[in-house]
């Protein structure tokens, strides 16, 4: 297993260097950039102060230098200093990670445990009421994006009922409270965790219903084991690989999901600081998060593979 992993980390590494120059280069043809991007009608900025700008952000340079000189820095640790905040990008970061991994990590744990736990029932349960309804409401919460679910969550549990806050993390001018933090985290991971939920409830569903026609789960009912054996050693148990596999895929979805819902939300996480940097042009604000993403990626992708290994013990990887 450290062979292996040793192995997927090494190839990770040119894969890395090759998302880092394209979206090196898509963020640098983005229209303008972050010195134009500040300026405005009512403060214009002359030619010849923009260019001193652009020449103290190095912007003047060509590309392929601007690309080693990032580089260099983020061999260092180092992912540079904003063009619009002139603050350090790993500060930036540093202090949105937080709030999008309560958000993230809440909706995930949500989605996993109500979309298995529905999944399993729904397929124990096949061809009941409560398994077609189960497959409507998934069918519904895949369908419907993410960005409109916040907003009819915001209208009906914000503005009509106002029942929880519209937006940040925490209500402005009040001490910090814990109570107060979940009643803003309800509604964006509310919104963030349905469409997942929907996701693993189906894939759950047929897993289970596959494992339900293989020969060893009939044999176990002839023997007369007990039915809570059954459906755990034998269905739910050999139903994981699948499943674990769908977990893993949607990880990088989760976080695209989350910059729709911090910017609705006004969420103080990475995906609103990304939404900003694109509109401000602040290219390294968006390599770094970029970098970022792509680690995230890879990551969950090898944990996926390792989690293959804890889940079914023949599966070894050289």
């Amino acid at each position: 297993m450290l062979k292996y992993i040793i192995k997927r980390v090494l190839v990770s590494i040119p894969l890395l260097f090759a998302i880092t120059v394209v979206v090196f280069a898509l963020s640098h043809l983005m229209p303008g950039d972050a010195v134009l991007a500040m300026t405005t009608d009512q403060a214009p900025i002359s030619e010849e102060l923009i260019a001193i700008r652009r020449g103290q952000l190095g912007l003047d340079q060509p590309l392929p230098v601007q690309y080693v000189n990032w580089m260099q820095q983020v061999l260092q640790g180092n992912f540079g200093y904003s063009y619009v905040e002139s603050t350090p990008v790993n500060e930036m970061i540093a202090a949105r990670v937080l709030p999008t991994l309560q958000l993230m990590g809440t909706s995930l744990i949500f989605s996993i445990v109500v979309g298995v736990l529905l999944g399993l029932v729904s397929a124990l349960r096949q061809y009941s009421v409560l398994d077609y309804a189960l497959t409507i409401l998934g069918f519904i919460g895949v369908s419907v994006p993410v960005f409109f679910l916040g907003m009819i969550l915001v209208y009906v549990f914000a503005l009509r009922l106002q029942w929880f806050p519209t937006s940040g993390m925490r209500t402005a001018g009040e001490p910090y409270s814990l109570v107060d933090n979940l009643r803003h985290l309800f509604l964006p991971a509310l919104a963030l965790a349905i469409l997942r939920t929907a996701v693993f409830m189906r894939f759950t569903r047929d897993s289970v219903l596959e494992v339900l026609n293989q020969d060893y789960v009939r044999t176990a009912r002839a023997k007369g084991l007990r039915l809570w054996t059954i459906n755990w050693r034998h269905i739910f148990r050999n139903a994981m690989i699948p499943i674990v596999t769908v977990i893993g895929l949607n990880l990088p979805v989760l976080f695209a999901g989350a910059v729709f819902i911090e910017t609705i939300f006004q969420w103080p996480g990475i995906g609103l600081l990304f939404i900003g940097a694109v509109n401000d042009r602040d290219a390294p604000v968006i390599m770094g998060l970029t970098l970022i993403f792509a680690i995230i990626v890879l990551g969950s992708n090898l944990l996926t593979d390792i989690a293959y290994a804890l889940v079914d013990p023949r599966i070894a990887y050289d």
